[in-house]
Formats: structure tokens, sequence, C-alpha cells
């Protein structure tokens, strides 16, 4: 949704910092007291925070080159990682992008390969590459210690992350986390029909989220997918993790998020359920939840000196 308004998105975004007593920090550390507080009012500030960032592209060798904004500004940094089709203009991206102007935090939002103003084949996308995708990021565009928000597919991405990169990645809010999500949907399939998918070498996989009513998925897009499951193991990651998830989720269960909370090693790690949310949370609510969670975690990060 690139065409999110200025007044929505100051509707969904907490003050912060310039009064003191309207963040009142109890547990965990004032979230509580944020969510508690009209969502429909618009900070003072965001009149101020127009400046726009440009899009750019992050080249690289014989790799697809990458369309991504970046906005400038103090650690740690904000990466938003998008779901499976998505691209760096919805609705909590952009949101995501506000909330850290108003903080003079740096953000960067991107588009995979193959999606968006990206370069790159879509029916030659993996989950292998799209990992290497959001590795190019951190490595290349990224200063300093990073917090990761992926939704969906991009959660699943966002772990991958942390685990290949943990000198750099701080903390993870994972919405509707998909760990091994298209996966696990294509395993739950009858025997029948995974054959037949298998055969056509295409999933038809019915959904609400295009027009179209269906996303073509390639079968060898699932099979390179089973190597990058996580779920079978612990998962080594050590560093904050907040799982938020709507109950109204029909296309990623919100048990999976019970499920990765407890395959994390990391001893730090809250779940976050919202009774009637889907699996975007996208709505007001949603997005006040989102950037209190970020507020808490970046809170949480400067008293141990990050």
């Amino acid at each position: 949704m690139a065409g999110v308004s200025m007044a929505a998105v100051a509707s969904w975004l907490p003050a912060r910092r310039w009064g003191r007593a309207i963040v009142s920090f109890g547990l965990p550390r004032g979230l509580g007291t944020l969510l508690t507080r009209n969502p429909n009012w618009a900070p003072r500030w965001l009149p101020a925070c127009r400046q726009k960032t440009s899009l750019s592209f992050l080249n690289r060798p014989d790799l697809p080159s990458l369309a991504y904004r970046k906005l400038k500004g103090k650690s740690p940094g904000i990466i938003y990682i998008p779901g499976y089709l998505s691209n760096m203009n919805g609705t909590k991206a952009l949101a995501i992008e506000e909330f850290c102007k108003s903080l003079g935090h740096a953000c960067i939002r991107f588009d995979y390969s193959g999606v968006g103003k990206s370069d790159g084949n879509l029916q030659e996308s993996t989950v292998g590459k799209w990992r290497k995708d959001v590795l190019s990021v951190i490595d290349h565009l990224a200063e300093g210690p990073q917090i990761l928000v992926g939704s969906s597919l991009g959660g699943w991405l966002m772990l991958h992350a942390a685990i290949a990169r943990p000198g750099k990645v701080v903390a993870l809010i994972g919405i509707a986390t998909a760990v091994d999500g298209l996966v696990t949907q294509f395993n739950q399939l009858p025997v029948e029909v995974k054959k037949e998918i298998e055969l056509k070498g295409v999933w038809t996989m019915p959904t609400k989220y295009n027009e179209e009513g269906f996303y073509h998925i390639q079968y060898s897009f699932i099979k390179e997918a089973e190597h990058h499951c996580l779920l079978h193991s612990p998962i080594p990651v050590n560093c904050p993790v907040r799982l938020l998830h709507g109950m109204k989720d029909d296309i990623i269960p919100w048990h999976t998020s019970i499920q990765i909370a407890d395959r994390l090693i990391s001893t730090d790690v809250d779940v976050i359920l919202r009774k009637h949310s889907e699996h975007r949370m996208k709505e007001k609510a949603d997005i006040h939840l989102l950037v209190c969670t970020i507020d808490d975690l970046i809170d949480k990060l400067s008293v141990v000196g990050i």
C-alpha cells in the first residue's frame, strides 16, 4: 500500500521522549501504558518529518541490484524485511520509517530480488537467494547495530540473518513469523495433491492477498526452502526477540510463534498475541503495537549501552 497518508501514519505512532510522563515504564518497560493511550492521537512533531527517503540501488557483482530506501540516523538502526511478494512500500514499512524519523534513528526498507523495484526474475527466486538479499543489506547498507523487523516470510529470513550476523543484529521483532511456513503448508497437503504439484512443477496456492486469488509457487521453490527450515532443532539466536501474532491469522497459526519461542535459545523472548488481528497485522492497533515494541527495544538496548 504505497498510498498511505501522513495523517494515517500519524494516528498510529506513539509519542516518545518529548514527555517522559507519556511513556510510563511499567511491565514490560511501559508497553502496557503506551497501548492504553488513544491510538488516534496525532503527535505534534509529525509535520516536521515530511522529508522523504530517495530510491537507491545496491549493485552487487553477479547478483541482482536491490532497490532500497535508507534513512540516516542514530543506532540501533531498524531494517524492515517484507513478507512473501510484498515490497518496501507497505503499510508497516512506511509506519516504521516515520517512527524512526521521529526518533532520529536510522531505517532501511528494501525490495527482494525479483520483487518491486529490484532487479531479478521472480520465477528464479528462492528462500536462499532472499536470505542473501537480507545479508547484503546488513553488510553493505546498514551501519552499526540493527533491530530487524520481519513480517511473515520476512520473519523467517530475519532469524537466518540473526544467526549469520550475530555481531550486528541486536534484536528481532517478528510479525506473524512464518518460519518454515510454505514448507509446512505444502507438507500438510494430501499425498495425491503433492504428487500433482510435483508433476506440474507449480503449486497454485489460494490466497486472498492478490486480485487473482492465487499464488503460483514453483515446486522448486518449496524444495529449496526445505534446506532453510529451522523448527526441527534449537534456533541459535541469543538476542532479544519479540513475536507479534494475530489469533485470527488464517495463514500462519499463532501457535507457530509459540513454537519459535520454544526453539530459540535466547532467554529474552516475548510472544504477544492480538485476539482479533489477522495475518498482515496492519490495522491501527496493530501498527501501534509494532512501533511501541520497537520503542521498547530501543530503550532496552540503550540501557545496556548498544
